[in-house]
C-alpha cells in the first residue's frame, strides 16, 4: 500500500514537472487526454472554468487530488493554456508558481500525534511544452530554463517562522513524454535531463540551540521512466492482482558529479559530514514478471567530523559499488529466475582509524574488495507482495529454493584474498538430512591466499595468541589443503550423497 502512495505522489510531480499537460491535435483533445491520464493515476481533477480564448483553451482554477489511506496530496494551479499553433501543434504553458499541498498521516498508532502537512511552491517561470500527435497517440517535448521547488509551510506554519529554508533548484530542463492507450490504460514513457540540481537546506531550533545546514549539488541528472495502467484500478487494493493484470513500472536515473555537504551544530559541538562522488545511477522495475533493483556509484568520498568521532576526521572512499537485486513477486507453476550482486571495490579508510587499530603499521594498508555475485531458481508458492497470503504462512517458507550458482565471492583486505565459485540444486523433498534445509547437491571451491601471514601479523599485534593462532592453522587445516602458492590454501567443499565433505573427506 505504501509503494503505491509514493508512487502516486510521484506520478504528479513526473506529471507536473511535464507541465502537467498532454498533447494533440487540438487543444481540446489535449485537456481531455490530460484529464484521462490523471484519473489513470488514481487523481480527481476540478476546475472553474474551461473556455475557448480564440485559438486558446484557457482552462482556471486547476486543482489536482490524490487521496489514499490518510495520504493527501492537492496541486492549485491559477491557469493553464493550450494554444493551437495551427501546426497540428499544441504549446502549453501555465502559471509561473503553484502550489503542492501534501498531508503524510502517522506511521505509528500514538495518542496525540497528528499528521504532518506541508506547503511546497513550485516556480518554473519560461516552461513551455509543445504537444504532437493525436488523441490516443501523444508526444511533447519540454524545455525549461529553470525550475525553483520550495517548503512554504509546514504542519500550517510559515516556515520562515520556524527559522527553516528547503529549496531545490533545477536548470536547463529538457525531454519528451509520451502518452498512448485507452483512458483507463494509458501508458506513459519519460525521458528528461536536467544539467545540475541544487540543494539548500536550514534550520535553527532555538530552544536546543541547535542549527542544521545541507547543499548539495548535482551535475548531469537524467530520467527514464516507463508505467503501464493496466489493471492500475486493483493497485491499492491488491497489488498482485494489478501485476497479473498488466501493470508495469520501470525507470532509470544517472548522474554526473555530485556534492553534499552536511553541518550540524549542537550543544555537544558542531558535526560536519561531507559527500561526494564521480558518477551513479539507479533502475528499477517492477511488472508481473519480478522485481529488479540496481544501484551503482563510481568514485565515492565520505568525509566526517565530529564531538563523537575520536579522531579529528574520518575518511572513507571506495572506487566502485554496484548491488542488484532480482526476484520474482508473483507465486508461479514454474521456476523463475533470481540474482544478487554486491559490489564494493577499492575501500579504503583514513589513517586515523589504522592508527586506533594498527599503530605499529604491520598491517597493510591495501584498498579492499568485497564482492558476493549468485544466481539461481526458485519456485514461489505464494505471492509476495500479498500481506494477507504472506501472514497466512506463519513459519512457513513462502517458495522453494532450487538452484543456487555462486559465480563470484571474493574477499581482499589487510594483505589476504579470499576467492571463491561454486553452485548447488536443492531436493526440497528432503529437509531432514539436513535439519530443515532442503538437501543440497554440489560443491564450492575457494582459495584462500596470504592467511598465514595475516595469522602471524595479528599476534605481533596482540590481537591473537600464538595458542588462538594455532588452533585457526589446526581448524583450517581440516578443511583445506597447501596451494601451489607459499601462502595458498585451497579447499572444496561438497555436499553429495546426502553427505558434507570437504577435500573428499566425509564429515556429515
Amino acid at each position: 500500500m505504501t509503494r503505491w502512495t509514493l508512487a502516486g505522489s510521484t506520478a504528479i510531480a513526473a506529471l507536473l514537472a511535464g507541465n502537467a499537460a498532454l498533447a494533440n491535435i487540438t487543444p481540446e483533445e489535449v485537456w481531455q487526454n490530460w484529464q484521462d491520464t490523471s484519473a489513470s493515476y488514481g487523481q480527481t481533477v476540478t476546475t472553474t472554468s474551461a473556455a475557448r480564448d480564440g485559438d486558446t483553451l484557457v482552462v482556471q482554477g486547476l486543482s489536482f487530488t490524490q487521496d489514499q489511506d490518510g495520504s493527501r496530496v492537492d496541486v492549485v494551479i491559477d491557469e493553464v493554456n493550450f494554444t493551437d499553433n495551427g501546426d497540428g501543434t499544441v504549446d502549453i504553458t501555465m502559471s509561473d508558481a503553484f502550489t503542492i499541498n501534501m498531508t503524510v498521516p502517522v506511521t505509528d498508532d500514538i495518542a496525540g500525534e497528528t499528521p504532518t502537512d506541508f506547503a511546497i511552491v513550485v516556480k518554473q517561470p519560461g516552461l513551455v511544452t509543445t504537444a504532437s500527435g493525436t488523441a490516443t497517440e501523444t508526444a511533447y517535448s519540454v524545455e525549461a530554463p529553470n525550475i525553483t521547488v520550495t517548503l512554504d509551510e509546514i504542519e500550517g506554519v510559515d516556515a520562515s517562522a520556524v527559522d527553516m529554508t528547503v529549496e531545490a533548484s533545477l536548470s536547463a530542463i529538457s525531454g519528451t513524454y509520451s502518452v498512448s492507450g485507452p483512458a483507463d490504460a494509458k501508458v506513459v514513457d519519460i525521458d528528461l535531463g536536467v544539467q545540475g540540481v541544487a540543494l539548500n537546506v536550514v534550520a535553527k531550533d532555538p530552544e536546543t540551540q541547535s542549527d542544521f545546514q545541507m547543499t548539495g549539488t548535482i551535475a548531469d541528472l537524467g530520467m527514464v521512466y516507463a508505467l503501464d495502467f493496466a489493471g492500475m484500478s486493483l493497485m491499492a487494493s491488491n497489488l498482485a492482482a494489478a501485476l497479473r493484470a498488466g501493470t508495469s513500472l520501470s525507470g532509470s536515473f544517472t548522474h554526473g558529479a555530485m556534492d553534499f555537504a552536511v553541518d550540524v551544530t549542537e550543544a555537544t559541538g558542531p558535526t560536519k559530514i561531507a559527500v561526494s562522488a564521480t558518477g551513479g545511477g539507479l533502475t528499477f522495475a517492477m511488472d508481473e514478471a519480478g522485481l529488479i533493483y540496481e544501484i551503482n556509484g563510481t568514485g565515492t568520498a565520505y568525509t566526517i567530523s565530529g564531538a563523537e568521532i575520536p579522531f579529528p576526521e574520518l575518511k572513507i572512499n571506495y572506487g566502485e559499488i554496484a548491488m542488484i537485486l532480482s526476484m520474482p513477486l508473483l507465486a508461479s507453476t514454474d521456476l523463475v529466475d533470481f540474482a544478487f550482486l554486491t559490489r564494493i571495490v577499492d575501500l579504503s579508510v583514513s589513517e586515523e582509524v589504522w592508527g586506533m587499530i594498527d599503530p605499529a603499521g604491520s598491517l597493510p594498508r591495501d584498498p579492499a574488495t568485497l564482492i558476493f555475485d549468485a544466481k539461481g531458481t526458485v519456485l514461489l508458492t505464494a505471492d509476495l507482495v500479498d500481506e494477507a497470503a504472506m501472514a497466512t504462512l506463519g513459519e512457513a517458507a513462502p517458495g522453494e529454493m532450487h538452484a543456487l550458482d555462486i559465480t563470484e565471492i571474493k574477499v581482499s583486505a589487510v594483505g589476504a584474498v579470499l576467492t571463491g565459485t561454486g553452485g548447488f540444486t536443492f531436493d526440497n523433498s528432503d529437509t531432514v538430512t539436513f535439519d530443515g534445509v532442503p538437501a543440497p547437491t554440489g560443491k564450492i571451491d575457494l582459495k584462500l591466499s596470504g592467511g598465514n601471514v595475516l595469522l602471524d601479523k595479528l599476534v605481533s599485534m596482540g590481537v591473537l595468541s600464538q595458542d588462538d593462532a594455532n588452533t585457526a592453522r589446526l581448524m583450517i587445516s581440516m578443511f583445506a589443503n597447501a596451494g601451489a602458492g607459499a601462502d595458498e590454501l585451497t579447499s572444496t567443499l561438497e555436499f553429495k550423497d546426502k553427505g558434507f565433505f570437504a577435500n573428499g573427506q566425509r564429515l556429515q
